[in-house]
């Protein structure tokens, strides 16, 4: 049984992970809470819908939704985030409204185009269950951390041993000395919005896949969610937000499967984030090590 839970937990941790990875990514090079990450990630569940019910193929569903959304956020970013932040004097909370606006933009936009009703991806294995033991997989949840596992060691990759990642995580340490050394820092950004978004629409496509629904409510969980996790985390830090996701998934199913916790599941998120801010208010990893 416990085991099982294990299992379980890491299975939705990683899922976090993925989910809040987008925002750790835009943090850590503009210094902004991009609230409407959770937007991307609604628009690629229903983008990888629309795509699967007319081509019958899951993976061509995630490249496109992926490209898509990815291509999107740096749309927004050229026309929305990149001249707020290039106002004199700016007020730090406007770009987290702007942030929050998109997001509900988003949000009404496809309860208009497509209704507000559930639609069902009906995405099945032939096998629903694996046995191993006395531990139970469903075949859905293989994929999903299959899936995860492999678009995060892409990034792991991407971010260390190419130069894309070697200007983004200058543009991280400092902009302004990255720009002076030549590194050329609208790339670095546009490669944060292609990956935070990307990624984003991949977990909103594996939460359709694994509940077999979408709604246009689908990124509001998600929207509060990912700032416990990379605050958790230590915020801009993509390893730490790994970490804080997994934590906080271990946390949200032992709690409620061996407890009789009197808060709902998802406060359990803010209640690990508190307790561990109380020992380290920097977050897990802290903010001199976020790269």
């Amino acid at each position: 049984m416990f085991l099982q839970q294990v299992i379980n937990s890491l299975m939705i941790g990683s899922l976090y992970a993925l989910t809040a990875m987008g925002a750790t990514l835009i943090y850590g090079i503009l210094g902004i809470l991009d609230i409407a990450n959770a937007g991307a990630y609604l628009l690629g569940a229903y983008v990888g819908y629309y795509v699967y019910h007319a081509t019958g193929q899951l993976i061509l569903a995630f490249l496109v939704a992926m490209t898509a959304i990815g291509l999107f956020g740096v749309i927004l970013h050229r026309a929305v985030y990149g001249p707020i932040l290039a106002k004199p004097r700016m007020l730090s909370i406007i770009p987290l409204v702007a942030a929050v606006g998109l997001f509900t933009l988003s949000s009404d936009a496809v309860r208009l185009l497509c209704g507000a009703g559930t639609k069902a991806y009906n995405f099945r294995f032939s096998t629903d269950v694996l046995h191993l033991g006395s531990v139970s997989i469903q075949t859905t949840w293989v994929l999903i951390f299959a899936l995860t596992a492999l678009l995060l060691a892409v990034l792991w990759f991407i971010l260390n041993k190419t130069k894309m990642g070697l200007a983004w995580r200058a543009t991280a340490e400092d902009p302004d000395i990255a720009k002076a050394c030549g590194v050329n820092t609208n790339s670095a950004m546009a490669l944060s919005y292609v990956l935070g978004y990307g990624f984003a629409a991949a977990a909103g496509i594996m939460t359709g896949i694994l509940y077999n629904s979408i709604t246009p409510a689908l990124g509001e969980v998600p929207s509060y969610k990912m700032l416990a996790i990379i605050v958790l985390g230590g915020l801009g830090n993509p390893l730490g937000t790994v970490v804080a996701g997994l934590i906080i998934g271990f946390a949200e199913v032992m709690l409620s499967t061996y407890t009789q916790i009197p808060i709902p599941k998802d406060a359990i998120a803010f209640v690990v984030l508190i307790i561990v801010l109380l020992i380290k208010p920097a977050g897990l990893f802290g903010q001199r090590n976020k790269v």
